[in-house]
């Protein structure tokens, strides 16, 4: 095993808080693999980006030599995780709960080494917990403490219902640390209630404390929101590769290195040197594409990271986009950003603005693929493929 300083610095890159770093350091001290747990509820299928950062972390743990344990929560999945939520969301199906939890298993191993993994279902304890049971869990805390969570105590001043099951899924997730005997327990900046009852429940069970590290949650392509699908604003690791290689090299400039150090397994000497170089005059559509190649390459394979730019934006309406996309710059000329209908004009795909209006009128625009009205507005040091009818096209990138 590494060095045990050595291996705290791997395991801080990227991260946001750990709770806490001596304890942990002192686990590391004991020269044993660590049983490093992270829970999934299986409620959306489809992985993006923002997921992987979590199983990034999970990765490093496992080529330090500790064992990862991927928790699929689909006890927990039937509660419906309240986390960020105003309303009381409904539970899944059991049905939808391991249909779910497959096709997660599938793509978790895109990054994870299946051979380093165990994968657990909380049913296996929970399923069996007695009545009896799950009202001593219960008993470990006070309604007081359950509403000093954000979204809860939110919920309770707006007189919005919290159901009484809703209280059972941090001490459930709690308890998945006592049932895993965890070391250490990963999780986003928005679980740390959650993660926090796992210790509390392993100290009233006489056993030493998990140390909680948590990950910062990744922000969408818009540079603002947190990554979802919901939004809009995502890359989903099942995406056809010139989609992602589209999407990754028109994210904003302001983006490149939180990405890189999130998401890519670069060195963090290798990724200050791409900063020299952008500092030097280097194009950052150049670092874009290095991180976008990476990527695509685990998760699609060294040949479609290699291909990736030919086929990226594949066909606009009914022709090919040849290799040779042009590229073009457009001056925002000091403003933050620019409506469609001005970048357009000033990117010589339509003859003047008139020309412009009356194209984003007749809903012949498209950005990455998508028709935009004359409410679109690009952000300066965004890149994006702009298509204007069936034969004008460009990727435009904002400065």
């Amino acid at each position: 095993m590494a060095d045990s300083r050595e291996a705290l610095e791997i395991i801080k890159r990227g991260v946001h808080e750990i709770l806490v770093e001596d304890e942990l350091l002192k686990k590391l001290e004991e020269k044993r693999p660590l049983r490093v747990k992270a829970g999934f509820d299986p409620t959306a299928p489809d992985l993006h980006l923002g997921h992987t950062v979590l199983i990034n972390k999970m990765r490093q743990f496992q080529e330090l030599g500790h064992e990862v344990m991927f928790l699929i929560g689909d006890f927990t999945g039937r509660i419906g995780d309240p986390t960020g939520k105003n309303v009381t969301r409904k539970p899944l199906t059991e049905e939808q709960v391991l249909a779910n939890a497959q096709t997660y298993k599938e793509q978790v191993f895109k990054i994870l080494d299946p051979a380093k993994t165990r994968v657990m279902f909380n049913s296996e304890w929970m399923g069996k917990m007695s009545a009896a049971g799950l009202i001593e869990l219960a008993a470990q805390q006070t309604v007081a403490r359950m509403l000093e969570r954000d979204d809860f105590e939110k919920r309770y001043k707006g007189n919005q219902p919290i159901a009484i099951h809703e209280f059972l899924y941090p001490l459930v997730q709690g308890y998945d640390s006592v049932a895993m005997e965890a070391d250490i327990e990963l999780g986003g900046t928005d679980q740390k209630f959650n993660l926090l009852m796992g210790r509390e429940l392993q100290k009233g069970k006489g056993m030493a404390p998990q140390v909680v590290i948590t990950m910062p949650l990744l922000e969408g392509l818009d540079g603002v929101q947190k990554m979802s699908k919901s939004l809009g604003n995502y890359v989903g690791i099942d995406e056809a590769p010139g989609v992602m290689f589209n999407k990754l090299v028109s994210m904003p400039d302001s983006l490149i290195w939180r990405y890189f150090e999130l998401l890519s397994f670069r060195s963090l000497d290798e990724i200050a040197q791409l900063k020299r170089d952008v500092e030097q005059g280097a194009n950052p559509r150049d670092i874009k594409i290095l991180l976008a190649r990476e990527l695509i390459e685990r998760f699609h394979g060294a040949e479609a990271a290699a291909s990736a730019h030919k086929s990226a934006g594949n066909r606009l309406a009914e022709g090919e986009v040849p290799e040779d996309l042009p590229q073009v710059e457009v001056n925002t000329e000091g403003e933050a950003d620019l409506p469609i209908i001005a970048v357009i004009n000033r990117a010589g795909l339509t003859a003047n603005a008139a020309q412009a209006k009356d194209a984003v009128k007749r809903g012949a625009v498209k950005v990455d693929h998508e028709v935009v009205d004359d409410a679109c507005r690009l952000t300066k040091g965004s890149e994006q493929l702009i298509q204007v009818g069936k034969k004008k096209y460009a990727q435009v990138r904002l400065v």
